[in-house]
């Protein structure tokens, strides 16, 4: 190509003038990694302003609409958690708080899901169920303890109840919102070609339902880790909630900082798998879609 047609090639008519004007040089995208680190760093950085901040109110002895001269200051903190993770019986209240929450959790999956598409496939169940669900769906887990400890032998049979009411609902509902948004024309396509109830249910609606019933799942982890914690403090022996209370009785205030941020932690770790499993199950929708489901 000779120098001629390399400086027309880099030019480009205007769309008025119709005068030839240099093409704009192609913008450089960034690499995935590249846009990975730049999120993490934001992400890291968020965090270590908002301990910044913590450090400064607290060592100043701020005190003005809030008294953060009474709060526990990072230092404190950090001291009190390692001391904790020395102790055996941090990592048993962990497992029993974990364990509390992944029974209850399934328990609610399972039920959830399953009402939540009966009920939207058929309306002799929604005439039936509806009445009662709609009646308990308001009442909020945490006030069910009473009724969990006279109705359950011990009280880990009752705060996995709790947990499991916590979570069914988001999941009932988001399910059966999914079920009943599905385009019928998916419904009548299979069946002009024959298709049964069967055929329907695993190649349409549960298929179709997937974004919508993880987001049911996100947001019944979140509420569930909510009441597990406020059951272990009412009526539990050990776990997370149970311990941070006990440190609280005691004026522990460090240790009740601990105690809440390691349900910050765990909670948030038991979120994102469920959101990670949501991800590799819908890689077939566009990122676009995905994100707003």
């Amino acid at each position: 190509m000779t120098a001629v047609e390399v400086a027309v090639a880099e030019v480009e008519p205007a769309e008025e003038t119709g005068q030839l004007v240099p093409a704009a040089p192609p913008r450089r995208r960034r690499t995935p990694r590249a846009v990975t680190a730049r999120r993490w760093a934001v992400r890291l950085a968020s965090v270590a302003t908002a301990v910044g901040l913590w450090h400064l109110l607290t060592a100043r002895d701020v005190e003005m609409w809030l008294r953060f001269n009474r709060l526990p200051g990072p230092v404190e903190v950090f001291e009190a958690f390692q001391v904790q993770l020395g102790s055996s019986l941090y990592y048993q209240d962990l497992a029993q708080s974990v364990v509390r929450i992944l029974s209850g959790f399934a328990i609610a999956s399972v039920l959830g899901v399953g009402l939540g598409i009966l009920l939207a496939r058929s309306q002799w169940a929604s005439d039936l169920l509806q009445p009662l669900l709609e009646i308990a769906r308001p009442i909020p887990a945490i006030a069910l303890v009473p009724v969990a400890i006279l109705l359950f032998p011990s009280n880990e049979q009752g705060i996995v109840f709790i947990t499991a009411t916590a979570a069914f609902f988001p999941i009932l509902v988001s399910t059966r919102h999914a079920v009943r948004a599905l385009p019928t024309v998916w419904e009548d396509a299979l069946l002009t070609m024959g298709a049964d109830r069967r055929h329907l249910l695993t190649s349409v609606v549960l298929p179709g339902i997937v974004p919508g019933i993880f987001g049911g799942l996100s947001v019944g982890m979140g509420v569930a880790w909510i009441c597990v914690i406020s059951a272990e403090m009412i009526s539990g022996d050990f776990g997370l909630g149970y311990r941070t209370w006990q440190a609280y009785t005691i004026v522990d205030y460090p240790n009740v900082l601990v105690g809440m941020l390691s349900i910050g932690a765990i909670g948030w770790i038991t979120s994102g798998c469920v959101e990670l499993v949501g991800r590799r199950l819908t890689r077939w929708l566009s990122s676009e879609q995905r994100s707003s489901s």
